[in-house]
């Protein structure tokens, strides 16, 4: 199996692409429900597409480009779950393949192939977690076709566009997942490494990087959402983002299979000498990389939506020192055979009866969330949740701006202040929702405060629901 994949030829993409199929598609043809971060990437693209401003018209941390690019998918479809999934194993084909060809094309180890798209689809395949689109896997794209724009400065010499390209595309991934922007620190080591004039050239990448975001910062501060934008996006983004919802011991148990692979691979390749003065700067280079995916994945402690794929790109690196020529090639054979046996017992474990509780790993689908069916005859009606459940809105839409509610709280969290409740007049907007839903017990303070926004809300006979009379 792995001479089959050392080889560039035709016959081997296309048995690669077979194999990450037959990992992948039974369970989201099984179907998987929907995680917190799908429902709330579902609701921001539907209000974006419905003519909301990030940061004015929502509260919400969801970087810029990410919620717009959910939005286009919500133009082509409404609420579109299948087209996230079938995005997200695009993306991941398209990271691991880009990869492989920057592998290739530089010579960054002596032995070519599909190894390392292997590695990486492979590993990849343990959890479900990145079977959901997530602005982490959507922006961990442009950081991973950032990587070639960086290295040819060491063969082809100073190159302004090239420099320029990589800072660009490093801050569209910040713009799509922003602790991304530390994979900025990557970058830099590799001008210092690779390019003739250090400063120089990291005053150029510097300048891409920024460039995305004076961009964005322009158009918002046109559209009056520049305040919103540093006030939910940036203060907040670095430690409020949304959490994959996994448990913290079934994350670590998940890496398990990774971590091992990733452990071995280190142990090879930093005992393997390599000749060329460009190869071993590349080892290096991937070893800023790794250490800079540790310090991104701390930044939510490890609790991303997608965080595995931080550690994909120096996985695959390393392996191919893992899988390069060994004494006893059958040794090799049988521990590919036996990580795939991994995946597959893993990936596949909450369909084969007792499997769960023989590993100690429930099933991450047991995880995902169900709508509630306290609220299961309220259909296709707008309506507020003040609270942080937000099962009600699987079949419902929002229609103020508060749909997170963390961040709502610098109004619904300052009802003594005047202004937090001119805020919250303003935002109900002269079209209220249909529908309250009190989770937090503050309706009654807000028909005392504001009787001709709140009081037209009735209860229900489903406890904390009320109604807007006609």
């Amino acid at each position: 199996m792995l001479r089959f994949f050392k080889s560039s030829l035709p016959a081997q993409l296309l048995a690669l692409l077979l194999l990450v199929l037959a990992l992948r598609l039974p369970l989201l043809w099984l179907g998987l429900p929907v995680t917190a971060a799908e429902l709330r990437a579902l609701l921001v693209g539907e209000r974006v597409h419905g003519g909301a401003m990030p940061y004015r018209d929502l509260y919400d941390g969801t970087a810029p480009l990410s919620a717009a690019f959910f939005a286009t998918l919500d133009a082509v479809l409404s609420r579109p779950v299948w087209l996230y999934r079938m995005v997200a194993l695009l993306l991941l084909l398209a990271q691991a393949l880009r990869l492989n060809l920057v592998f290739n094309r530089y010579d960054v180890h002596p032995e070519r192939g599909y190894i390392a798209a292997l590695t990486y689809l492979l590993v990849g395949s343990v959890s479900t977690d990145l079977d959901a689109l997530s602005p982490l896997l959507l922006g961990h794209t442009f950081v991973v076709f950032a990587l070639s724009a960086l290295l040819p400065t060491s063969r082809e010499g100073y190159d302004n566009r090239r420099l320029f390209r990589a800072g660009f595309l490093i801050g569209v991934g910040g713009l799509c997942y922003l602790p991304l922007s530390l994979f900025v620190l990557v970058a830099l080591f590799a001008v210092v490494i690779f390019a003739a004039n250090s400063f120089r050239s990291s005053l150029l990448l510097l300048c891409g990087f920024f460039f995305p975001y004076a961009l964005v910062a322009t158009f918002f501060f046109y559209t009056g959402a520049l305040p919103g934008f540093a006030q939910f996006h940036l203060q907040p983004g670095l430690t409020d983002l949304i959490a994959s919802g996994l448990p913290a011991g079934l994350q670590l148990r998940l890496l398990i299979v990774p971590g091992v692979v990733l452990a071995l691979a280190l142990v090879r390749a930093l005992g393997t000498s390599l000749g060329l003065v460009f190869q071993i700067k590349f080892r290096q280079l991937m070893l800023v990389w790794l250490a800079v995916a540790f310090a991104t994945a701390a930044v939510e402690r490890g609790g991303a939506p997608g965080v595995l794929v931080l550690l994909l790109p120096p996985l695959a690196y390393f392996s191919l020192f893992l899988w390069q020529r060994y004494q006893r090639p059958l040794l090799l054979e049988l521990l590919l055979l036996l990580i795939l046996n991994a995946v597959v017992v893993l990936r596949f474990r909450a369909h084969v009866p007792r499997l769960e509780a023989l590993l100690h790993m429930p099933a991450e689908s047991r995880f995902g969330l169900l709508p509630d069916p306290r609220y299961a005859t309220l259909r296709g009606q707008t309506l507020l949740i003040l609270g942080p459940d937000d099962r009600a809105y699987f079949y419902n839409r929002p229609a103020t701006p508060y749909l997170d509610w963390n961040l709502s709280q610098i109004d619904f969290g300052h009802l003594t202040e005047y202004a937090a409740v001119v805020r919250v007049a303003e935002k109900m907007g002269s079209a209220p929702p249909a529908y309250l839903l009190d989770q937090s017990n503050q309706v009654p303070q807000l028909k005392q405060l504001l009787p001709g926004v709140f009081g037209p809300y009735e209860p229900t006979s489903t406890p904390n629901l009320y109604h807007r009379r006609p």
